[in-house]
């Protein structure tokens, strides 16, 4: 489990073709001084295994169910920008929200409005998200702990504040991109499988 409060940005170092799979190699930020063999990291709020590391590397596998979802492919992630998170220790505080780490599929930017100091973001609404998502309801967005401002039929919006701006990959959008989202946990724990919610 994470809480979308990301602590560095790291960029991709190798990217390649396994079987049914990605490798990629990405920049070990010197805080993650306390990571080991198997330890599950938040990517772009994608959770992965670290399968090894040294100093200044780490290595991860990209695996098919993932890959059915996000739709990388080795190119996209050339240089690809991560928003990374160790795993939640219980007992710290949680300054966002609880994340699976479990990304539900990809929203598209519709428009990006600076406004003043802070950065509107509009992305489609697919259906399959509306019972989920609402006014003032919790969303990750690439790994990042959000408050959805406004729902329409076909679109969200959220307002990111400028450390949101500093310590993610968001400033970086641009209106056409996909990125990962994953709506909030509990509620969709509330949801039965025909969609319909629980008593």
């Amino acid at each position: 489990m994470f809480t979308g409060i990301i602590e560095k940005v790291a960029k991709t170092l190798e990217a390649h073709s396994g079987e049914q799979a990605i490798k990629i190699r990405m920049e070990r930020p010197v805080e993650f001084d306390d990571i080991k063999e198997g330890d599950s990291i938040a990517c772009n709020g994608v959770c992965l295994t670290v399968e090894s590391f040294d100093d200044k590397t780490m290595d991860f596998t990209i695996g098919y169910e993932t890959l059915q979802i996000t739709h990388w492919t080795p190119a996209e992630l050339k240089d690809f920008q991560w928003n990374l998170e160790r795993s939640l220790r219980f007992g710290d505080r949680i300054h966002g929200h609880l994340v699976s780490g479990h990304v539900d599929g990809r929203v598209t930017l519709k428009k990006r409005v600076e406004q003043g100091e802070c950065l509107l973001l509009n992305f489609e609404l697919p259906a399959v998200h509306k019972q989920t998502l609402w006014k003032k309801s919790s969303v990750t967005l690439n790994g990042v702990s959000l408050t959805v401002n406004e729902v329409t039929d076909n679109e969200f919006s959220v307002c990111l504040v400028p450390e949101t701006l500093k310590k993610t990959n968001l400033n970086n959008l641009r209106e056409g991109q996909k990125i990962n989202i994953e709506t909030d946990y509990y509620m969709k724990g509330l949801l039965n499988s025909q969609g319909e919610w629980n008593a």
